[in-house]
């Protein structure tokens, strides 16, 4: 094997490792929000599908949504853009699983005599791209609306383009806080960053820099802006089901089942972006490229592969229990009205993220760091 097939084919591993865990997070993601919910509201939840009697706590479920949606009757209004009503699913979908390719879930990998980055695509303004992809998602929504040839469609699409620029906006500035921090658009150096130790002139080096630590208030205000660009309750306005507003009305089978999805996917992009930027990443506290050193002075060596293997896993185990936290919120707080969450974004979320970047700069001042 020439050397160019082989890096094209250890260049695959990170990329097929990403399509691999997002979308089955967003298949498996159909079943949590069903089993969660029935667990805060005392109830059983989905049970009924089986296999020849075998029904796994109900995980069989997103399979027979998929048969059912697969072979529901594909209905396209008889005054629709046929084309763009066709390719709105398409579109979101794709920008949900693009927006993922930049996060790092681990360090490097070394094999073959090659090293590896363990992200899919490696760029130095990586924050940039996924704000980029996650922007463009919502053109499938505005053509969803517009060519559905539905006022409440088209209602609803204005109402996620609405909503997207005000929670894009308090997204990048409360971001800039974590970019001043670590002084890096790349979120492979982030996470890395994230492995320093945290003001050791006063607390040696048991603290982890993660950005939870360095940037509390970014944290809370990315969180909730990242809740409001996945449009999901209490940001669900777009598709606001007890005002017959949604984007997706006119959609059936398959096509409704990808607005879903996107759903689904945008979930998992804003919780491994919050892991990235705030939870230190694919960081485990005190694990370096050697194995655990521990500020006593004790280590334990560890092989390469051992040290990759938890670098993934925790990256994984954080993913998991942001979109636990999701879930809870989704399951727990009612619906804004659509000037509530207009409010919120421009006249709360927005001066608080300006506010958290000035008073950044001063404690970086401060602290004398360049």
């Amino acid at each position: 094997m020439s050397g160019l097939a082989l890096d094209l084919l250890l260049q695959a591993i990170p990329v097929g490792f990403v399509m691999f865990v997002v979308l089955n997070f967003g298949g498996l993601l159909t079943w949590v929000e069903r089993k969660q919910s029935a667990i805060m509201q005392d109830r059983i939840g989905a049970n009924r599908a089986s296999i020849f009697g075998i029904r796994i706590l109900g995980l069989l479920h997103p399979l027979a949504d998929a048969v059912k949606m697969l072979t529901k009757e594909d209905f396209t209004p008889a005054r629709a853009d046929k084309l763009m009503f066709k390719l709105a699913p398409f579109v979101s979908v794709f920008f949900g699983l693009a927006a993922f390719a930049t996060i790092p879930f681990g360090d490097t990998l070394q094999i073959l005599g090659r090293e590896i980055q363990l992200q899919a695509v490696t760029l130095n303004v990586g924050i940039l791209y996924v704000l980029g992809m996650i922007s463009l998602g919502v053109y499938g929504l505005m053509m969803a609306g517009w060519a559905s040839a539905n006022n409440y469609a088209l209602l609803g699409g204005q109402r996620a383009a609405a909503l997207m620029i005000s929670a894009e906006v308090a997204i990048g500035a409360s971001i800039m806080g974590v970019v001043m921090v670590y002084g890096s658009l790349n979120m492979q150096d982030i996470a890395r960053g994230q492995g320093q130790p945290l003001l050791p002139q006063f607390f040696g080096n048991w603290i982890p820099a993660w950005g939870v630590l360095t940037q509390p208030a970014a944290f809370i205000l990315f969180l909730t802006a990242g809740i409001a660009s996945t449009k999901r309750i209490p940001f669900d306005t777009p598709e606001g089901e007890s005002e017959i507003i949604g984007y997706f009305v006119e959609y059936s089978g398959m096509k409704f089942g990808m607005f879903a999805m996107a759903d689904f996917l945008e979930t998992v992009v804003i919780a491994g972006m919050t892991t990235a930027l705030f939870l230190g990443g694919w960081q485990v506290p005190y694990l370096q490229a050697s194995g655990f050193v521990f500020p006593w002075g004790a280590g334990v060596a560890l092989p390469h592969l051992a040290v990759v293997g938890l670098q993934v896993g925790a990256f994984l185990t954080k993913v998991v229990v942001v979109i636990w936290f999701l879930m809870l919120i989704r399951w727990t707080l009612p619906r804004f009205r659509y000037d509530q969450a207009m409010r919120l974004g421009w006249l709360a979320l927005f001066p608080l993220s300006v506010l958290n970047i000035l008073v950044t700069g001063l404690v970086l001042l401060a602290l004398g760091t360049p």
